[in-house]
Protein backbone atom coordinates (compact mmCIF):
# COMPACT_ATOMS: atom_id res chain seq x y z
CA UNK A 1 0.00 0.00 0.00
CA UNK A 2 2.73 2.68 0.58
CA UNK A 3 4.34 1.78 -2.42
CA UNK A 4 1.14 2.77 -4.15
CA UNK A 5 0.79 5.78 -1.86
CA UNK A 6 4.45 7.34 -2.74
CA UNK A 7 4.06 6.59 -6.80
CA UNK A 8 0.44 8.32 -6.63
CA UNK A 9 2.52 11.49 -5.40
CA UNK A 10 5.46 11.22 -7.53
CA UNK A 11 2.57 11.27 -10.50
CA UNK A 12 0.30 13.99 -8.79
CA UNK A 13 2.80 16.45 -8.78
CA UNK A 14 1.59 19.79 -9.39
CA UNK A 15 2.20 22.65 -12.27
CA UNK A 16 4.05 24.64 -10.10
CA UNK A 17 6.96 22.37 -9.45
CA UNK A 18 6.98 21.29 -13.40
CA UNK A 19 7.41 24.89 -14.12
CA UNK A 20 10.08 25.19 -11.43
CA UNK A 21 12.12 21.82 -12.63
CA UNK A 22 11.66 23.28 -16.56
CA UNK A 23 13.29 26.58 -15.10
CA UNK A 24 15.81 24.55 -13.52
CA UNK A 25 16.85 22.76 -16.63
CA UNK A 26 17.16 26.44 -18.63
CA UNK A 27 19.33 27.85 -16.10
CA UNK A 28 21.40 25.27 -16.27
CA UNK A 29 21.47 25.05 -19.97
CA UNK A 30 22.11 28.46 -19.87
CA UNK A 31 24.93 28.44 -17.67
CA UNK A 32 28.32 28.50 -19.42
CA UNK A 33 30.95 26.17 -18.72
CA UNK A 34 33.14 26.94 -15.68
CA UNK A 35 36.32 29.32 -16.76
CA UNK A 36 39.76 27.43 -16.67
CA UNK A 37 42.49 28.82 -14.49
CA UNK A 38 43.71 30.21 -17.56
CA UNK A 39 40.64 32.09 -17.97
CA UNK A 40 39.81 33.28 -14.73
CA UNK A 41 43.73 34.44 -13.81
CA UNK A 42 43.08 36.89 -17.08
CA UNK A 43 39.82 37.94 -16.30
CA UNK A 44 40.79 39.27 -12.59
CA UNK A 45 44.20 40.92 -14.19
CA UNK A 46 41.82 42.33 -16.89
CA UNK A 47 39.48 44.07 -14.54
CA UNK A 48 42.88 44.39 -11.94
CA UNK A 49 44.27 46.61 -14.75
CA UNK A 50 40.97 48.80 -15.58
CA UNK A 51 40.67 49.51 -11.85
CA UNK A 52 44.38 50.46 -11.76
CA UNK A 53 43.63 53.23 -14.98
CA UNK A 54 39.98 54.50 -13.13
CA UNK A 55 41.71 55.14 -9.75
CA UNK A 56 44.64 57.46 -11.98
CA UNK A 57 44.14 61.10 -11.99
CA UNK A 58 42.50 62.08 -14.00
CA UNK A 59 41.41 58.55 -14.45
CA UNK A 60 42.54 57.12 -17.73
CA UNK A 61 40.15 55.91 -20.48
CA UNK A 62 41.09 52.09 -22.02
CA UNK A 63 40.87 54.12 -25.11
CA UNK A 64 43.70 56.26 -24.10
CA UNK A 65 45.42 53.72 -22.13
CA UNK A 66 49.73 53.78 -23.72
CA UNK A 67 52.45 51.45 -22.90
CA UNK A 68 53.14 54.07 -20.65
CA UNK A 69 49.95 53.07 -18.54
CA UNK A 70 51.21 49.90 -18.74
CA UNK A 71 54.98 50.33 -17.71
CA UNK A 72 53.33 52.54 -14.35
CA UNK A 73 51.58 49.52 -13.92
CA UNK A 74 53.95 47.01 -13.57
CA UNK A 75 56.30 49.14 -11.55
CA UNK A 76 53.06 49.71 -9.32
CA UNK A 77 53.27 45.77 -9.02
CA UNK A 78 56.43 45.90 -7.78
CA UNK A 79 55.35 46.70 -4.15
CA UNK A 80 53.51 43.49 -4.14
CA UNK A 81 56.46 41.38 -5.24
CA UNK A 82 58.27 38.16 -3.36
CA UNK A 83 61.58 38.36 -5.12
CA UNK A 84 64.46 39.69 -3.43
CA UNK A 85 66.19 41.00 -6.27
CA UNK A 86 69.77 42.22 -4.14
CA UNK A 87 70.56 45.95 -5.43
CA UNK A 88 74.32 46.37 -7.11
CA UNK A 89 75.82 47.79 -3.64
CA UNK A 90 74.74 44.45 -1.83
CA UNK A 91 77.20 42.04 -0.49
CA UNK A 92 74.91 38.71 -1.71
CA UNK A 93 74.87 41.12 -5.30
CA UNK A 94 74.86 38.01 -7.74
CA UNK A 95 74.78 34.99 -5.15
CA UNK A 96 72.35 32.18 -5.82
CA UNK A 97 71.42 31.24 -2.21
CA UNK A 98 72.92 34.21 0.09
CA UNK A 99 73.42 33.31 3.47
CA UNK A 100 72.03 35.94 5.50
CA UNK A 101 68.81 38.45 5.08
CA UNK A 102 69.73 41.99 3.71
CA UNK A 103 67.78 44.73 3.15
CA UNK A 104 67.25 44.73 -0.61
CA UNK A 105 63.69 45.43 -2.13
CA UNK A 106 61.21 42.91 -3.11
CA UNK A 107 59.87 42.80 -6.32
CA UNK A 108 57.84 41.03 -8.84
CA UNK A 109 58.95 37.91 -10.68
CA UNK A 110 60.43 38.31 -13.93
CA UNK A 111 58.18 34.89 -14.92
CA UNK A 112 55.31 36.50 -13.17
CA UNK A 113 55.74 39.66 -15.06
CA UNK A 114 55.71 37.95 -18.04
CA UNK A 115 52.59 35.99 -17.89
CA UNK A 116 50.74 39.08 -16.66
CA UNK A 117 51.75 40.67 -20.10
CA UNK A 118 50.61 37.32 -22.06
CA UNK A 119 47.07 37.73 -20.27
CA UNK A 120 46.53 41.33 -20.21
CA UNK A 121 48.07 40.99 -24.08
CA UNK A 122 45.47 38.89 -24.92
CA UNK A 123 42.40 40.00 -22.83
CA UNK A 124 43.11 43.58 -24.80
CA UNK A 125 41.95 41.95 -27.88
CA UNK A 126 39.16 40.05 -26.42
CA UNK A 127 37.56 43.14 -25.38
CA UNK A 128 37.65 44.74 -28.12
CA UNK A 129 41.04 46.79 -28.43
CA UNK A 130 42.80 46.30 -32.28
CA UNK A 131 45.63 44.52 -32.22
CA UNK A 132 47.67 47.46 -33.89
CA UNK A 133 47.05 49.62 -31.08
CA UNK A 134 47.56 46.78 -28.11
CA UNK A 135 49.79 48.84 -25.33
CA UNK A 136 50.72 45.58 -24.16
CA UNK A 137 52.37 44.16 -27.28
CA UNK A 138 54.86 47.73 -27.53
CA UNK A 139 58.25 47.66 -27.84
CA UNK A 140 58.75 49.42 -24.67
CA UNK A 141 57.44 46.56 -22.78
CA UNK A 142 59.19 43.86 -24.32
CA UNK A 143 62.05 46.22 -23.37
CA UNK A 144 61.44 46.39 -19.99
CA UNK A 145 60.67 42.67 -19.67
CA UNK A 146 64.16 41.77 -20.74
CA UNK A 147 65.57 44.47 -18.73
CA UNK A 148 63.67 42.95 -16.22
CA UNK A 149 64.71 39.44 -16.39
CA UNK A 150 68.32 40.22 -17.06
CA UNK A 151 68.45 42.54 -13.96
CA UNK A 152 66.92 39.50 -11.91
CA UNK A 153 69.13 36.80 -13.18
CA UNK A 154 72.76 39.20 -12.56
CA UNK A 155 71.08 39.93 -9.26
CA UNK A 156 71.08 35.70 -7.91
CA UNK A 157 74.09 35.39 -10.46
CA UNK A 158 72.26 33.02 -12.55
CA UNK A 159 72.62 34.31 -16.25
CA UNK A 160 69.26 33.84 -18.08
CA UNK A 161 69.61 30.90 -20.68
CA UNK A 162 66.87 30.25 -23.56
CA UNK A 163 65.34 27.35 -23.60
CA UNK A 164 66.24 25.13 -26.51
CA UNK A 165 63.50 23.86 -28.79
CA UNK A 166 62.64 20.19 -28.45
CA UNK A 167 63.35 19.50 -31.74
CA UNK A 168 67.22 20.16 -31.22
CA UNK A 169 66.98 17.89 -28.32
CA UNK A 170 65.74 14.44 -29.90
CA UNK A 171 68.07 14.96 -33.31
CA UNK A 172 70.76 15.11 -30.86
CA UNK A 173 72.09 11.78 -29.65
CA UNK A 174 74.96 11.01 -27.61
CA UNK A 175 77.50 9.26 -29.26
CA UNK A 176 79.60 6.40 -26.60
CA UNK A 177 82.16 8.19 -25.70
CA UNK A 178 80.07 11.58 -24.37
CA UNK A 179 77.48 9.91 -22.60
CA UNK A 180 76.78 10.42 -19.27
CA UNK A 181 76.17 7.38 -17.75
CA UNK A 182 79.07 5.38 -16.17
CA UNK A 183 81.26 3.35 -17.68
CA UNK A 184 82.31 -0.29 -16.81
Amino acid sequence: MSNNKGKHVAEGSSSRSTTADHHHQLTNAEAPPPLSRYESQKRRDWNTFGQYLRNQRPPVALSQCSSNNVLDFLRYLDQFGKTKVHLQGCVFFGQPEPPAACSCPLRQAWGSLDALIGRLRAAYEENGGLPETNPFASGGIRLYLREVRDSQAKARGIPYKKKKKRAMATTMKPTDDTSNFPTQ
